[in-house]
């Protein structure tokens, strides 16, 4: 590789992570000032209730997202102290957990997707 593609390469790595810093620092602050819910927080409501099933089992949940397994867990765990969402043994597997949101969560999600959108759409649209 010469040295003008990694120049390329660098420079276009750099305008992705500001464009990703960028929209992240908007959301997050969008979503925490109008709805109380960090990034984060509205991320894992979203994929849950957007995936359609009543509860998901939370290493399926986690699979697509972009936190380390413990930092999801602790997002997880500050959902369900908000009572957004529960957390339920697998009767089948007793190390899997199931999230499931709660009507709060779904009603606090309902609230703060429009604001999500319009944040992306700014951004991205």
């Amino acid at each position: 590789m010469s040295g003008t593609e990694e120049g390329t390469l660098v420079a276009q790595w750099r305008d992705l992570v500001t464009c990703y810093n960028k929209v992240a620092c908007d959301l997050d602050r969008e979503l925490q000032d109008q709805h109380g819910l960090g990034m984060s927080e509205f991320e894992v409501l979203d994929r849950l209730i957007e995936s359609g099933q009543e509860k998901v089992r939370m290493h399926e949940l986690a699979e697509g997202m972009y936190l380390s397994q413990s930092a999801f867990s602790r997002t997880v765990a500050r959902l369900e102290r908000a009572g957004l969402v529960s957390r339920a043994m697998c009767m089948d597997d007793r190390r899997a957990l199931f999230v499931t949101a709660t009507e709060a969560g779904r009603a606090r999600h309902t609230d703060a997707r429009d604001t999500h959108r319009k944040v992306l759409a700014h951004h991205l649209g």
